[in-house]
């Protein structure tokens, strides 16, 4: 069955501010399988408690800042609305470093010695390799806002799922042939050597060959390399584009020693938006990118075509127009990722109210009306745009941007549609038990 909140907060028509951030306290929007309905029966007051798993140190360190405000601001503004199931929303906050080793011993102290209802949070996708397995054995839900294939591939077990933010797999099948028809054809991928990096290297070269580009060379960095010069010569002179994703602390040194080794020329630039994630476009030594492109989850520059529900979620979490914090110009955010969290939190809240969950012993319950779930309509609650989710594979897919670096900002000049991004998959958690 489906429900529906007032129509101007699900469907984007004009609504004010006020009425966008009261709105998000009604009942989300759902598709759910017969049986998953809403009680109206009453719940016990004891807060709801979320491990929330923070790259608080570590190369994810930037990341794992914004995503802690993103949490804290879409936590409070449930909890003003009522909460989840008349409940409060509480969040337990644990560092995991950016360390797969450490992520699972978080997942245990919080199933174990905090006790919480369900684990969410973290980005980085060697982390959520290395934290799923506990997930699985503890039963208890993993709701992670990273971008890895590893969650659609079944490499994960039915206690991870996706639903807030699109996968690297899904990312590459959309902009390829944007890419193609305007950037180039010849591509050298410079990429970090983990997993995250690995599903760009793996996905992106047939999605750009079936556009009848080719992938003539694959440069990986070790993702805590501090310096790039001795990769760079390795670029095959041939090359039309350079595809550059890069992360950690080191990103601001990668984009300008790029620029330093064209001096101003060289190949057309297309690179995704962690290369560049929490650092200022307007740096010393970044005026090469003038011209170049990005992938953007979501955009960070506010557009002239904002919707009120991206206004209304950009001035609750606290972004000034150009994406760094209202209280800090020199704080830059992470935008393009970081809205995962807000809307993960927001799917969360409406799987338990489909579920009627009251505690651990309806964790069972919560997967699978999770699972239920299919469109998820552009909203407060999902202010990046309409997605839907596929229960089988875990994953949501939805709408990716392209931006162009123009004046020292970012002009999205393009929107994929949510087919760009489907691909076919034999994977379906629904068959293990849980």
């Amino acid at each position: 069955m489906s429900g529906k909140l007032n129509s101007s907060f699900l469907t984007g028509n004009a609504l004010s501010r006020r009425d966008a951030l009261k709105g998000i306290g009604a009942a989300a929007a759902m598709t759910t399988a017969p049986g998953f309905v809403r009680y109206a029966q009453s719940q016990p007051s004891t807060p709801i408690r979320i491990g929330f798993q923070a790259h608080r140190t570590g190369i994810g360190a930037a990341y794992g800042r914004w995503y802690e405000r993103t949490t804290a601001a879409a936590v409070k503004l449930i909890n003003d609305g009522g909460g989840i199931n008349g409940r409060p929303v509480e969040i337990i906050t644990e560092d995991d470093g950016t360390d797969a080793a450490r992520g699972a011993e978080v997942v245990e102290k919080f199933a174990n010695q905090h006790h919480v209802d369900i684990v969410y949070g973290t980005l980085f996708s060697h982390v959520v390799v290395g934290s799923a397995p506990a997930a699985g054995e503890l039963k208890i839900p993993y709701y992670v806002v990273s971008e890895g294939y590893h969650v659609a591939s079944g490499q994960m077990n039915r206690w991870v799922l996706q639903p807030g933010i699109t996968d690297v797999r899904a990312q590459c099948h959309a902009v390829a042939p944007w890419i193609s028809q305007n950037v180039g054809k010849k591509v050298t991928m410079i990429y970090p050597d983990y997993a995250f990096g690995h599903d760009h290297r793996d996905f992106f070269a047939p999605a750009i060959e079936a556009q009848g580009g080719e992938v003539i060379a694959k440069i990986a960095i070790p993702p805590t390399e501090t310096t790039f010069t001795r990769y760079l010569p390795q670029i095959p002179p041939q090359t039309d584009v350079i595809y550059h994703v890069m992360v950690g602390p080191a990103v601001l040194t990668f984009v300008k020693e790029l620029g330093e080794f064209y001096g101003g020329g060289g190949p057309k630039l297309f690179g995704f938006i962690d290369s560049l994630e929490a650092v200022d476009l307007r740096s010393p030594g970044l005026e090469f990118l003038e011209g170049s492109h990005f992938w953007e989850g979501m955009a960070r520059y506010r557009q002239t075509d904002a919707s009120e529900h991206e206004i209304a979620y950009r001035d609750t979490v606290g972004l000034d127009d150009n994406g760094a914090s209202v209280n800090d110009k020199r704080d830059v955010s992470t935008a393009g990722h970081m809205f995962g969290c807000w809307e993960t939190l927001h799917v969360i809240k409406q799987a338990m109210e489909a579920a009627d969950y009251k505690g651990p012993e309806d964790r069972a319950r919560l997967v699978e009306a999770t699972e239920a779930i299919s469109e998820l309509p552009e909203s407060l609650a999902h202010p990046q745009g309409d997605k839907i989710f596929d229960g089988k594979v875990h994953q949501v897919f939805g709408r990716q941007n392209i931006s162009l670096v123009e004046n020292g900002t970012l002009k999205v000049v393009h929107r994929t549609s949510i087919e760009d991004g489907r691909y076919e998959s034999d994977t379906d958690y629904t068959t293990q038990p849980l």
